[in-house]
């Protein structure tokens, strides 16, 4: 298999947490967020980590992580900005937030030439999710993509609602389309629903849902040229548009162009959206280390 990259996506301001959540320390050392699925992307035989960030933060972001993992895995960096898109189209004078997930993948493609895998920032994806992703392209062609199936039951908050992208696969087991479901909850006699329109739906526990946890080959990157041109035509002059990755992959599927593995895993997932979330993601990764999943100082010289 050729080298394996990681690409964090870690370009967000953090508004409604109050700081750059990416750079903040949740482990005993303090470790963030990210260093854990770096952690365990190295385990997994990665080969190199490039973060997508501001050009703001850059100097900040480098002196965080560069030099941090030993020589254990190559680090690179790129800036997500608004101007760098593969077409000069007349924006709206007031736009300052760039164009979403999949535009913060594509600015990657001066610097990966391989498969890669792309994960949030300020999300936690379990140690065999990262396995789980490097068996798929050990083991596949390099036309097909994936994406990592969470049991809903292992997504959901006890602080209040979570928006989720339900999976849907075929018979053999190729996604087939990433339906976006929000407010969804568990009630007190144990179901999980949420509203849609006038009515309340029902979502199984053992749901799929995507927590933004995707493989790709560089294929990606030259779809992106095509669809991603074609929405900077049609909605450029927006305020607030943005072009996600689902939107990516679901003109992909529906044109035939490639096939997407769901991949179910039985993985925890959990994250950091709002301030109050800081103590329960400090707890879990704590009862992660007691248990000895990882160990407290994880870049502990050899």
């Amino acid at each position: 298999m050729k080298d394996l990259n990681l690409l964090v996506l870690a370009a967000g301001m953090g508004s409604r947490y109050g700081g750059l959540k990416q750079m903040d320390p949740f482990g005993p050392n303090g470790e963030t967020i990210i260093d854990y699925s770096i952690y365990d992307a190295i385990e997994a035989g990665f080969t190199k980590v490039v973060f997508v960030i501001r050009e703001s933060f850059r100097k900040d972001f480098s002196e965080l992580f560069t030099g941090k993992y030993g020589g254990r895995i190559k680090v690179e960096f790129v800036s997500q900005e608004l101007s760098d898109t593969p077409l000069e189209i007349d924006m709206h004078p007031d736009r300052e937030k760039p164009w979403g997930t999949a535009h913060a993948v594509w600015v990657a493609n001066k610097v990966i030439n391989g498969p890669f895998v792309v994960i949030n920032g300020d999300d936690y994806y379990g140690k065999t999710a990262f396995k789980d992703v490097a068996e798929f392209f050990s083991m596949n062609t390099s036309s097909e993509f994936a994406v990592m199936g969470y049991y809903l039951k292992n997504t959901l908050s006890d602080h209040g609602t979570v928006n989720r992208g339900v999976c849907y696969a075929d018979n053999k087991g190729n996604l087939e389309k990433v339906v976006e479901c929000t407010k969804i909850r568990r009630d007190n006699d144990g179901i999980i629903r949420y509203p849609q329109g006038d009515v309340t739906m029902v979502l199984s526990e053992d749901s799929l849902v995507s927590m933004n946890l995707w493989a790709f080959t560089p294929l990606y990157f030259e779809a992106t040229e095509k669809y991603f041109t074609e929405f900077l035509k049609s909605r450029g002059g927006e305020l607030k548009s943005e072009y996600y990755i689902p939107d990516l992959v679901d003109s992909m599927i529906k044109n035939k162009e490639v096939e997407v593995k769901v991949l179910p895993t039985n993985s925890n997932w959990f994250g950091v959206t709002y301030q109050e979330d800081k103590p329960h993601v400090i707890k879990q990764l704590n009862d992660l280390i007691e248990s000895g999943v990882y160990p407290a100082k994880l870049w502990d010289k050899d």
